[in-house]
């Protein structure tokens, strides 16, 4: 049976019933987790900036500060599904102390992941979240994680020299837009016009992180912070980039080569839950992001409440069989899951060129 026949038979409108209390997201808890993760990160920043160099209490200041901003910053993933409108404090909030600092301002992901959800968008050579690396050799799965090396300076030059270019040429500002202002795994994904679904206080999050990255650059210049500390800044963005590869790849099943719609269930199964443990797995996947199946069922939830979601359709479906089969055991699991389709799949040899 294949995953179209199967999702034919997916309890959608059981599942929907019995989570419909849970889509209302907790301000209180969206604040104090943020607030908490991003004051630890820099806070182990700068410890490791004034710890000895390549002592163990070094190493866990760095791991620390990487791990704490990797969760501040999927953030970013909360706020393209927030209600447009709301929590518009928190927004600027995360802009000012996470976004900006780390040059990845929240209109780069605003617009671009809400496409991916998209019936019509999702899985095809539109969106710039899925590659199917499943159809593809398994070489490409390899290339994506070590593009996680070379993401921070990319973004560093997008805001530091190129923002000023755009400025002065309106050509060059769209050719920006379209290659160079999106958090994305798809290298060839042109982004489309402004539209509604985008931010349109993307401007002044340009200038900001413009702002940010040559105040950083000048106060080295002057001498009034330490130069190691470019280097730790791109270290940590390295780290919060190489983690975030793993995760995505650990996201999807990657099996539409882009040349169909799927349904909302079809998405589901081509999509992977990591319930794992309660300590290890918020590590790798946080704010909710280890079960990234549920949340495509339910885009609107918040991610404090995918967790009891999770467990209460787990529970309670009259028949969870369909369900279970999006959940990986782990980490290790989801991705020995993607090698071996990508190692093994006959599909890859017909896989159309994504544009």
């Amino acid at each position: 049976m294949t995953t179209s026949d199967q999702s034919d038979n997916f309890p959608l409108d059981e599942a929907r019933e019995l989570v419909k209390d849970l889509l209302a997201p907790n301000p209180a808890i969206y604040w104090f987790d943020f607030l908490i993760s991003v004051t630890i990160g820099w806070a182990a920043f700068v410890a490791t900036l004034g710890l000895p160099a390549f002592s163990i209490e070094q190493s866990a200041a760095f791991l620390i500060s990487g791990f704490a901003l990797y969760r501040a910053v999927l953030f970013t993933h909360e706020l393209t599904h927030l209600k447009r409108g709301t929590f518009g404090l928190f927004r600027l909030v995360w802009n000012l102390i996470c976004g900006f600092p780390l040059m990845v301002p929240s209109f780069t992901y605003h617009g671009v992941h809400n496409d991916h959800h998209k019936r019509d968008i999702y899985g095809t050579t539109r969106d710039g979240e899925y590659v199917p690396f499943a159809t593809n050799k398994p070489y490409k799965i390899v290339t994506y994680v070590l593009l996680a090396s070379i993401l921070p300076l990319f973004f560093a030059t997008r805001f530091l020299l190129l923002t000023p270019l755009g400025w002065l040429s309106g050509n060059l500002r769209q050719l920006i837009w379209q290659r160079a202002s999106s958090l994305t795994i798809d290298l060839t994904y042109h982004r489309p016009g402004l539209a509604r679904r985008d931010d349109r206080t993307w401007r002044w999050q340009e200038l900001g992180a413009f702002l940010y990255g040559w105040t950083a650059l000048l106060l080295v210049v002057f001498g009034v912070v330490p130069a190691q500390m470019l280097l730790l800044w791109y270290l940590v963005a390295f780290l919060i980039f190489t983690l975030n590869s793993f995760r995505t790849l650990a996201a999807h099943a990657y099996r539409n080569p882009g040349d169909r719609f799927m349904t909302v269930p079809e998405q589901f199964l081509d999509s992977v839950n990591v319930p794992g443990n309660n300590f290890l797995t918020p590590l790798w996947a946080p704010v909710g992001l280890r079960y990234h199946a549920t949340h495509h069922l339910f885009p609107g939830m918040p991610y404090h409440s995918l967790g009891l979601a999770h467990n209460r359709l787990v529970v309670k479906l009259s028949d969870n069989r369909l369900y279970l089969q999006a959940t990986r055991m782990s980490l290790w699991h989801a991705l020995r899951t993607l090698w071996r389709d990508a190692a093994s799949n006959p599909a890859r040899v017909s896989a159309p060129t994504r544009r």
